[in-house]
């Protein structure tokens, strides 16, 4: 370990000089094993480093995130995957998969929402292993972040990208002091860090006349939960089944956060339809075009010129999905949950929600009209629980 590393420059290629240090002078608590990252992947790093850390301890299962530009794209924790789950994510002919949760953690992650964990910096939450690696080995991604490799899976990390992967090792039993510091325009702003502890404590505050929370939901809201506090407010997470499926990052209105998100949440579920599965692509064509080609074809709005390049990239062109038949699919998808960092000050975030299939909340409450949204909860079925807890993050 270093005490300081010099970058090549900071968030844009005219911001220098650029480095990463400690202020009392102590060694940094990671290590460069392989390739020069950047100023922003070391804010990805260590931001999503810190969502795993707290998604483990918080579920006791490994935990994986796929971060892009400081918020999560994905999040999931070790839940085996279905055979349509591989498919869409690309890792059916990956053997093993099923003994390895941090593999299955990671797949989930990246395939929340491939688009945009395109060139994404990725976090594991235990050591990686070689199944983790031939995961992570073909998609496009700027590096990763661990507490340590296998001898195999660094070997496989360090050939990717030419031999200029970014390949981070962190020290896990490193604290941070508890107050932080950070510069803006010359001016020194200081807090104490968020360090609250989300666990089940926070789920206790049911509000609506359904009451139940099932395991599984409690252990979705965490995983929402914690992300939420690494995504860059205003922000809303859908999560289902171990693993985020919609992120609404950085919008100055709640609403769009939640038609943001479930818009994500909807096509991480249409791509499981059978006709997306169904898809032949020709042998050249790589994961991105694919996935770009997928979400054109799951796209109501998708233009002549799009349609147009399809024969270049499928061995035969399907006809679309109709509103009607995507709508179907849709209503198969339930016991969703949904997280916000700030409390719901519309109703209208409830009737967007119910649209993709949520079924339980957990929100700050504390808002004027917290009743209307209660009451609209109880209207669609929906159970929420008030965490008193807001997760804003800049």
């Amino acid at each position: 370990m270093s005490k300081e590393l010099l970058l090549k420059y900071g968030c844009n290629p005219h911001q220098k000089p650029s480095k990463i240090f400690m202020k009392n002078g102590d060694n940094l608590p990671i290590t460069v094993l392989n390739g020069n990252p950047g100023y922003i992947n070391f804010l990805d790093a260590l931001n999503a480093w810190q969502l795993v850390s707290e998604l483990s301890a918080a579920t006791k299962l490994p935990a994986a995130a796929s971060f892009k530009h400081v918020s999560p794209a994905g999040a999931a924790v070790g839940v085996k995957l279905s055979a349509e789950l591989k498919k869409a994510y690309y890792v059916d002919g990956i053997a093993g998969i099923d003994e390895s949760p941090l593999a299955c953690a990671y797949a989930r992650a990246r395939g929340a929402d491939r688009m945009s964990s395109f060139g994404d910096f990725i976090a594991l939450s235990e050591t990686c292993d070689l199944t983790t690696a031939q995961i992570i080995f073909p998609e496009i991604s700027d590096g990763v972040i661990a507490p340590a490799f296998s001898d195999e899976a660094l070997e496989l990390l360090k050939s990717k990208r030419k031999g200029g992967y970014n390949i981070l090792q962190i020290d896990s039993n490193y604290k941070p002091a508890p107050i932080e510091h950070k510069d803006v325009f010359g001016i020194t702003f200081e807090q104490g860090r968020n360090d609250k502890k989300i666990d089940e404590s926070l789920l206790e505050n049911v509000v609506t006349e359904g009451k139940t929370l099932p395991a599984n939901a409690k252990r979705d809201m965490l995983i929402a939960l914690i992300a939420l506090k690494y995504t860059q407010s205003n922000s809303v997470c859908y999560a289902t089944d171990g693993q985020v499926i919609g992120v609404g990052a950085g919008q100055q209105s709640r609403i769009h956060c939640t038609r943001l998100a479930g818009t994500k949440a909807d096509i991480w579920w249409l791509r499981q339809h059978p006709s997306v599965l169904g898809l032949k692509f020709k042998p050249d064509v790589s994961r991105p075009e694919r996935d770009n080609t997928i979400e054109q074809f799951l796209r109501d709005d998708v233009d002549d010129l799009e349609i147009a390049n399809w024969p270049n990239v499928l061995v035969e062109v399907p006809t679309q999905l109709t509103k009607a038949e995507k709508r179907e699919w849709l209503e198969k998808l339930t016991d969703v949950v949904l997280g916000s960092d700030a409390f719901f000050p519309f109703r209208d975030n409830i009737d967007r929600a119910a649209q993709s299939g949520v079924k339980y909340i957990t929100e700050p409450g504390g808002s004027i009209r917290d009743d209307i949204v209660i009451e609209a909860c109880n209207e669609h079925g929906i159970t929420m629980a008030f965490s008193g807890l807001r997760l804003f993050h800049h």
